[in-house]
C-alpha cells in the first residue's frame, strides 16, 4: 500500500510540476462557473414567476431544477477535459525513456497501475472540490437537500473513475500524448452517446446499449439514488480498465 500511495503522489506531484493541472483545473473552474451562473439565473426567474403566479406563492425544487440538470452538463465538460488528464500517464514515460526504469523497479504492475490511476483520481477529484464553492452558495441563501447532491457526487467520482481507467489503457498504448488524448476522447465520446446509437438497432441491441451508457448509471445517482446495479456497473468498467492496462504493461515488459 505504501508503494502505491508513493506512485500516487508523485503522479499528481507531476501534474502541479507542468501546466497540466493548472490549465485543466482553471479551464474546468471556468466553464463550470458560466454554467452554474447561467442555470442560478434562470432558477431565479423561474421563482420569481412562481412567486407571482396565480394560486398563491409556489415553491421549486433547487436539487431538481439547478443542480441536477448542472450536474448533468458538467459530465459534458469533463468528456473534453479527462483526456487531458490521463494522456500523458504511461506515453510520458514511454517518451522520456524512464518506463524501463519504472518497469525493472521494485514494484509490482498492479501498484504501478493503481497509482497512477489514483494520482490522475485525485487530480479530477480537486476539479470536483472547486465545485463545493458554488453549491455551498446554494446551502448558505437557500435550503437544498445534501444527501441526493453527496450522492451526485459519489456517482461522478465512480464516472470519472471508469473514464481514468480506460484512459490509462489507451496512454499505455502509445508514446505520443497527442494521440493517446485523441484516441481517448474517442472512446469516451463512443460511450458517451452508445445509448443513442442503440435506439436505431432494435429492442434488444438498445436495451444492451442503454446498460453500456456511462451517463445513463449516473443519472440516479443525481437523483439521490443508489442502486446496486450503477455501483456493480461502474466498479466492473473500472476493473475491466485496469485489467487492460495490466495487460498492456505486461505486454510492455514482454516486449523489452
Amino acid at each position: 500500500m505504501t508503494n502505491i500511495l508513493a506512485i500516487a503522489h508523485k503522479e499528481l506531484r507531476s501534474y502541479f510540476a507542468s501546466p497540466i493541472a493548472y490549465v485543466v483545473i482553471g479551464f474546468f473552474a471556468f466553464v463550470f462557473g458560466w454554467m452554474y451562473a447561467s442555470i442560478l439565473g434562470w432558477f431565479v426567474s423561474q421563482s420569481m414567476q412562481a412567486g407571482l403566479g396565480a394560486g398563491g406563492p409556489q415553491t421549486l425544487n433547487i436539487n431538481q431544477l439547478m443542480i441536477r440538470p448542472l450536474i448533468l452538463n458538467m459530465t459534458v465538460v469533463f468528456l473534453f477535459m479527462l483526456p487531458l488528464v490521463t494522456m500523458r500517464t504511461y506515453s510520458e514515460e514511454k517518451r522520456a525513456g524512464t518506463i524501463e526504469l519504472l518497469l525493472t523497479s521494485p514494484v509490482t504492475d498492479f501498484q504501478i497501475i493503481l497509482g497512477k490511476f489514483l494520482g490522475a483520481l485525485a487530480l479530477y477529484a480537486v476539479m470536483l472540490a472547486v465545485t463545493l464553492v458554488h453549491f455551498g452558495l446554494l446551502f448558505v441563501f437557500g435550503s437544498p437537500e445534501w444527501k441526493p447532491l453527496a450522492t451526485a457526487y459519489l456517482g461522478l467520482l465512480l464516472f470519472g473513475g471508469c473514464f481514468i481507467s480506460i484512459g490509462l489503457f489507451i496512454s499505455s498504448l502509445t508514446k505520443n500524448q497527442i494521440v493517446a488524448g485523441a484516441a481517448t476522447f474517442a472512446v469516451f465520446l463512443v460511450l458517451w452517446v452508445i445509448d443513442w446509437i442503440g435506439q436505431s438497432l432494435g429492442p434488444n441491441a438498445e436495451e444492451v446499449l442503454k446498460y453500456l451508457s456511462m451517463t445513463g448509471h449516473l443519472d440516479d445517482f443525481v437523483k439521490g439514488v443508489i442502486d446496486t446495479k450503477h455501483l456493480v456497473y461502474y466498479v466492473s468498467f473500472i476493473a475491466f480498465g485496469l485489467f487492460l492496462t495490466a495487460r498492456s504493461v505486461d505486454t510492455e515488459r514482454w516486449r523489452g
